[in-house]
């Protein structure tokens, strides 16, 4: 890896600046390397630093290795049907970089980008001052982490952290653990305290689940050989809300399986409604648990549906499996959870994340703060952005997908950069024939 040393600099002109080093950012730096396009990357950490970092120990990844396709880079190993755990995954990032050589600067801080009245981008680090002709964003959708207002009524003896800093069950107090969230972080981090012998209690909502394998494949190869996976935004029933859903929950853990909240409530785990709020050391959930377990099962149920449909309609050999079958119902709807009562001394917020792109001082964002484009492409000539979740496709902040959108946003500003070569040419030309 071509790792420039860090230090104090002075203002310097880059005809390219990607900010963020993660998968985003090394994937346009190899795509603008094949093009030949001079940049800098710069990078707040390590490479890797977001899945060495904020991934719990035995976090790997829900979709198979094969996915895994950074531009120039598929996946090396010898398991293409497994989930690559924390550690490998770390290897793959990594092993990405040393295979180009980036020029990358590893530990600096990006605190502002601006537009100058000359066309130009500044970039503001905390070691100097830079410009560029044009800049790509790729610092992720995940900044900053979603924690409610209602957790500073929880009692000073209980332990709270949100899912990105759960390590394992071990690190936490002795006694149960309270879950809020049934997304792919929340189900797995439950599903994971509740292996280690925890007694768990999970707040649930509206994220919806998945089938693992179904009628001999994985769902995810289904979804690819149907085309799903290719399909861009603006051709989603949901269209840009579809940003906005949460992620399907299944787990790739020891190979792979589906995760059923009701097996989990057979084996003990506490299973509640939404979070509704604190109250006096309790804390309150609404009436919704039957409801939020049916719609994740009718959403997995119509996955397999529409694979069914596929399959009949392209003729293709493959055994047949029966409907799923409830293994569990609540009897009633708890709406509320004594805090000490329960022996609860961890909460464990799954959330989610908001975007934090205050550092960004150029008018390209709607009213919730969300980058506006096209593909990444925004309104401001030569601001671009990667790595979102459905940028473009459902892979575009995912491994699977990266590489399309870097891809796409090098044209953009090769492009660019050809344009206004061939504009500075014109000019020095009519320049010369008028001397």
């Amino acid at each position: 890896m071509n790792d420039l040393t860090r230090g104090t600099d002075v203002a310097t002109h880059h005809p390219v600046i990607v900010i963020g080093g993660g998968q985003a950012g090394l994937s346009a730096s190899w795509c603008l390397a094949q093009r030949g396009i001079d940049h800098l990357v710069f990078e707040k950490h390590r490479v890797g630093h977001e899945w060495r970092t904020h991934r719990w120990d035995s976090f790997c990844l829900v979709t198979p290795n094969w996915q895994c396709q950074l531009p120039g880079f598929p996946y090396p190993g010898n398991d293409p049907y497994g989930f690559m755990r924390k550690g490998e995954i770390v290897e793959y990032v990594e092993s990405y970089a040393r295979s180009f050589g980036p020029p990358l600067r590893e530990g600096v801080t990006v605190t502002g980008l601006r537009r100058l009245e000359n066309g130009l981008f500044e970039v503001r680090t905390d070691t100097g001052l830079h410009t560029a002709a044009q800049v790509i964003v790729a610092a992720g959708g995940y900044q900053i982490p979603v924690i409610p207002r209602a957790a500073e009524r929880i009692p000073d003896d209980v332990l709270q952290i949100h899912s990105a800093d759960y390590k394992s069950a071990s690190v936490l107090p002795e006694g149960d653990v309270l879950v809020v969230g049934s997304g792919q972080s929340g189900c797995q981090i439950a599903e994971d305290l509740h292996l280690a012998g925890r007694r768990v209690h999970l707040a649930t909502g509206s994220a919806p689940r998945s089938p693992r394998m179904y009628r001999g494949k994985d769902v995810v190869e289904w979804l690819h050989l149907m085309g799903y996976y290719d399909m861009p935004i603006h051709e989603h029933p949901l269209k840009e809300r579809v940003r906005h859903k949460a992620n399907h929950y299944l787990t790739g853990r020891d190979g792979g399986r589906e995760i059923d909240l009701r097996k989990f409530a057979l084996e003990g785990m506490r299973l509640y409604g939404r979070f509704d709020g604190v109250q006096g050391g309790r804390v309150q959930f609404r009436a919704d648990l039957r409801h939020n377990l049916d719609q994740a099962d009718a959403v997995s149920e119509s996955i397999k549906q529409t694979v069914d449909k596929w399959i009949a309609k392209q003729g293709v050999e493959a055994p047949v499996e029966p409907p799923y079958v409830p293994v569990w119902a609540p009897e009633s709807e708890p709406v509320e959870l004594d805090l000490a009562a329960s022996n609860i001394r961890s909460v464990i917020w799954c959330i989610g994340f908001r975007t934090d792109f205050r550092w960004i001082e150029v008018p390209v964002f709607d009213g919730s703060g969300y980058p506006v484009h096209a593909r990444g492409v925004t309104t401001a000539p030569g601001l671009y952005f990667l790595g979102l979740p459905w940028l473009y496709t459902w892979g575009s902040g995912r491994f699977s997908g990266i590489a399309r959108d870097a891809q796409f946003v090098a044209e953009q500003i090769d492009a660019r950069l050809q344009a206004i070569r061939s504009s500075t040419s014109t000019a020095v030309n009519v320049l010369a024939l008028g001397s």
